[in-house]
């Protein structure tokens, strides 16, 4: 390990003593789901976070995401939805919570660095908006395994079967936010994308999780179900079949968005990728445009929404992506949920 990764390293466990022994983390009068990861982007957190606000609201729970909304512009803490679709646009909630807010409707979304004041927040407007009691509130706590100031009751770990932990080394020498050792607070842990890896690798990582977590492990996918267009309309896949288009994206992983796009038969003649919550500029949309010439331009959702305030080109659309797992999966968080699981502080 390298200096800076050592001061790094022996920063992260001065923060953890403290909240071990010194500190006790805020809990509030609810459930608490915290998903997460252990690198730096691209585990699918989002697909994750909606597809277990959907399942929660099938089973008759009343979820409400608490996010930071990453590289959004407000500071303060404040709905992003009430549940009914965005109150901020996408540069001031940040892309991903902006998707959130459009996709999952009846899920309150709270945005704050503090996601103990924004549960409160949330908890608050309940009993304003409801002459009877106030629902009771499942908190689902997004990118949250490193938030140590609010107690959870489950922490689910993602892991990216297409690149597990980088180079293996900590930030800033590598693209680990912790050591290995932080699995072992892992309650559930998903290796996601892995439907592009092989039995073998995805075994292999089954095998390094078990040195430090005896955790159940469930597989997960993300599976391409529709093309949308900048107007929002959906059409199915097939329409990419054998299709030749230009591929533009900002996200932490644009490999795994163009062999999506590979799998339901794209041809990509050009390409070009931008860092991860990457604001575009009009000048980059028209060089966009010209490299394209007359081909189909397909991007991600997350960077269309960011798009909707610029000149675009009609020929845009995004390439939809659901988060998808085994019902045992579900089954196997909310039984946790239900007994109770966590009585003590470790969760934090």
């Amino acid at each position: 390990m390298g200096p800076l990764s050592t001061i790094y390293n022996l920063a992260l466990k001065c923060r953890r003593y403290c909240y071990d022994h010194l500190r006790k983390p805020n809990r509030l009068p609810a459930k608490v789901i915290s998903i997460g990861n252990i690198t730096l982007g691209g585990t699918g957190k989002t697909p994750a976070v909606i597809a277990l606000a959907r399942e929660a609201s099938k089973r008759g729970l009343n979820p409400c995401v608490l996010t930071r909304g990453y590289k959004g512009k407000s500071k303060d803490t404040c709905f992003i939805s009430k549940g009914d679709g965005p109150l901020l646009n996408a540069e001031q909630a940040g892309d991903e919570a902006f998707l959130m807010a459009e996709t999952l409707r009846g899920v309150p979304i709270v945005k704050g660095s503090d996601r103990f004041r924004a549960g409160i927040m949330a908890l608050e407007y309940d009993q304003l908006a409801i002459i009877n009691l106030p629902q009771s509130r499942l908190f689902l706590l997004d990118d949250g395994f490193q938030h140590w100031r609010l107690h959870r009751d489950i922490d689910v770990l993602l892991i990216d079967a297409t690149n597990p932990f980088g180079n293996g080394r900590l930030f800033p020498e590598g693209t680990m936010r912790e050591p290995f050792s932080a699995l072992e607070r892992a309650d559930i842990i998903l290796i996601t994308k892995s439907d592009v890896a092989t039995d073998g690798a995805v075994l292999d990582i089954t095998d390094e999780i078990r040195k430090y977590s005896n955790a159940p492990v469930f597989r997960a996918f993300h599976k391409t179900v529709a093309v949308i267009s900048n107007s929002g309309e959906t059409e199915g896949t097939e329409t990419l079949d054998t299709k030749k288009v230009y591929a533009f994206s900002g996200i932490a992983n644009p490999a795994y968005f163009q062999a999506s796009l590979r799998s339901i038969g794209a041809e990509i003649i050009g390409s070009r990728k931008f860092r991860d919550h990457h604001l575009y500029t009009q000048k980059e949309i028209d060089e966009i445009r010209k490299n394209a010439g007359n081909h189909m331009i397909i991007t991600t959702e997350k960077d269309l929404v960011k798009l909707r305030d610029l000149n675009i080109p009609e020929n845009i659309s995004a390439l939809k992506i659901e988060f998808s797992v085994d019902k045992d999966f579900y089954d196997h968080i909310f039984n946790m949920l239900e007994g109770g699981f966590h009585d003590q502080d470790h969760k934090s």
